[in-house]
């Protein structure tokens, strides 16, 4: 099966977050969400509350292309849209067919939706139907390397660091418009995910507890 018609996912459901493929009406969601407090904003792409529109429409051209699968996430408890994610530049296996590889990337929440446990299930849920529904060999995460925060968080999701690739991805840094960034690159493969697996069930569990 191309690759094209593989890269499509459902609505991915657990008990803090409900993954919902990306829609226009989350648009209103994404801007409340992405205007509560900016400042863990520094590296990554966020919409402002007035180019929420424009956000959804750029996300959802790349989907129809081919390119990603997005998705709003909803925090289960309020029913809010925190935020977004995605799976991203699917790498098909060398016949063509399936996904051999798959990146999770365009990952923002709101401030409120931080520390939660909301982005741990995200990363869980994502993984889970990529490695147990599309087969894949391995998932990829990449964050600019400048950016520490975002850099400890990929780790604390299980996935292992690989390195810093150079003038790789586009800056999102404020002042750094068209310009390239260095980009840390992380990855979780088929053999190491039942060991992740049980990390991340581990933490959300506390995260469950506590709430």
């Amino acid at each position: 099966m191309p690759v094209g018609s593989v890269l499509q996912a459902p609505v991915l459901e657990g008990s803090l977050v409900r993954l919902e493929p990306l829609e226009h009406r989350h648009a209103a969601g994404l801007a409340a969400a992405a205007e509560e407090d900016r400042g863990s904003y520094g590296f990554t792409w966020v919409p402002a509350a007035a180019e929420a529109t424009a956000y959804v429409d750029k996300q959802l051209a790349r989907a129809a292309a081919g390119l990603l699968a997005p998705f709003a996430q909803v925090d289960r408890a309020s029913g809010r849209v925190v935020g977004a994610t995605a799976f991203w530049d699917p790498r098909p296996w060398p016949d063509g067919e399936g996904l051999c590889a798959i990146e999770v990337g365009f990952t923002w929440l709101a401030a409120s939706a931080q520390g939660t446990g909301l982005n741990t299930e995200a990363k869980y849920l994502l993984f889970r139907h990529a490695f147990e529904q599309w087969g894949v060999a391995r998932v990829d995460l990449k964050t600019d390397a400048r950016n520490g925060r975002s850099r400890a968080a990929i780790e604390r999701v299980g996935a292992r660091f690989e390195g810093v690739l150079r003038n790789w991805s586009a800056s999102w840094a404020p002042g750094e418009q068209g310009s390239l960034r260095d980009s840390a690159i992380f990855s979780v493969t088929a053999q190491e995910w039942p060991e992740v697996r049980a990390g991340l069930e581990r933490r959300l569990a506390g995260h469950r507890t506590a709430r």
